[in-house]
């Protein structure tokens, strides 16, 4: 079998988003992810798309993520079943941030909960779990309530700094429009749900658009100058400095949200003591937790050098003892150096703390950092 073969062969069976052809036609290279055709970087490259989103806007196609319509009776009450988070006091056009868990406290999935009426809501879930995601929230959730997936839509994220300029020149309304909010607006006469969000720490939009605009509105958005196209290289890049988990690597349904640095996400009314205390899959381990930290800790490292430590490396101590691991690592465009997200041994995860990361049978020092590598930027203040 020759090489162009197998090519071909691994793209079989994989799904287009409905930018495909841009993405050809832009000289992307293209990758099997989650199912999906996907572009990983352009022709510029992943440094330049990644330093092109820091300071002007980065243009990601992300319509292999999973939009999920819940609407029904009760719906807040019901979802605060399956996540942790305050949904009953989630106000319509508010998101919020969560996590789907087991019946032993495992992580099945990150995702973002919108509330889009008095009984209705939209969870953005992760493109290689969405079915899984379906499937368990139909068990748990799809006798009281009408589940959907929204296969008709594709979702756009515009990040970066000039972002909000370059949405504005389109005609988007954004005043008193904060992170973590949505508005439905139109955007050179298309209709669409614009969320300022996004998983890069810069301040920016995701956008939810019927799939046949899709593509008319990326070539809206790219006639502006400011405006690149960035693949999903930059993107894992970008949220690595941001110091934001990545479901499969930080996180999964073998660790619980203390363990990965995400306690934060369980707000005050369902803890021990709140107005609702638990109720959600997993409560009888996590909220333990809350008050006695798990033995391992989410942390940064800078590895000493340039050589980039990759996910899986193991991580030990000045003994030579195995204390945790690296579960995602690379080059930072930003920083100009290698960093890492490890989970080690809570005793040894004191900031500056210096350990040894292991590449190919090497230990190389590296240093204990705070989170995030690189400040976020959102725009905590509405314009």
């Amino acid at each position: 079998m020759t090489d162009q073969t197998a090519a071909i062969g691994m793209t079989l069976g994989l799904k287009k988003t409905a930018l495909h052809d841009r993405h050809q036609k832009a000289g992307a290279k293209m990758v099997p992810f989650a199912g999906y055709e996907m572009p990983v970087s352009y022709p510029p490259g992943i440094i330049h798309e990644h330093r092109h989103t820091r300071s002007h806007a980065g243009l990601f196609d992300v319509s292999h993520m999973g939009q999920i319509r819940v609407e029904g009776k009760h719906s807040a009450e019901l979802l605060e079943t399956v996540t942790p988070a305050d949904l009953m006091d989630l106000a319509s056009g508010q998101l919020r941030y969560s996590l789907l868990l087991d019946e032993q406290g495992g992580i099945i999935d990150d995702l973002i909960v919108m509330r889009t009426g008095p009984e209705s809501f939209a969870l953005i879930v992760n493109a290689a779990g969405k079915e899984r995601d379906f499937e368990h929230l139909q068990q748990q959730l799809g006798k009281p309530l009408h589940l959907g997936m929204e296969s008709d839509k594709s979702m756009l994220a515009l990040q970066g700094p000039d972002s909000a300029s370059v949405m504005t020149g389109l005609g988007a309304e954004l005043s008193g429009l904060g992170f973590m909010e949505y508005r439905e607006m139109t955007l050179a006469d298309i209709a669409c749900r614009v969320s300022r969000s996004g998983y890069t720490g810069e301040d920016g939009f995701e956008i939810s658009v019927h799939s046949r605009f899709a593509n008319q509105l990326a070539g809206i958005l790219l006639e502006d100058a400011r405006v690149m196209l960035a693949g999903l290289g930059a993107r894992d890049s970008l949220r690595m400095e941001a110091g934001l988990n990545l479901h499969g690597q930080e996180m999964s349904d073998a660790t619980t949200p203390l363990e990965t640095g995400l306690g934060w996400v369980i707000p005050r009314s369902r803890r021990s003591g709140g107005e609702r205390p638990g109720g959600f899959l997993g409560a009888a381990r996590i909220l333990p937790e809350l008050s006695r930290p798990p033995a391992k800790k989410r942390v940064g490292l800078v590895p000493k050098g340039r050589a980039p430590v990759r996910a899986g490396a193991d991580v030990k101590d000045d003994t030579g003892q195995r204390i945790g691991h690296v579960t995602s690592g690379g080059y930072s465009p930003s920083l100009d150096h290698p960093i890492c997200l490890a989970r080690i041994d809570r005793e040894h995860a004191a900031i500056d703390n210096i350990i040894n990361a292991v590449i190919r049978g090497r230990e190389i020092p590296a240093t204990v950092t705070a989170l995030p590598f690189v400040a976020h930027r959102y725009c905590r203040t509405r314009s």
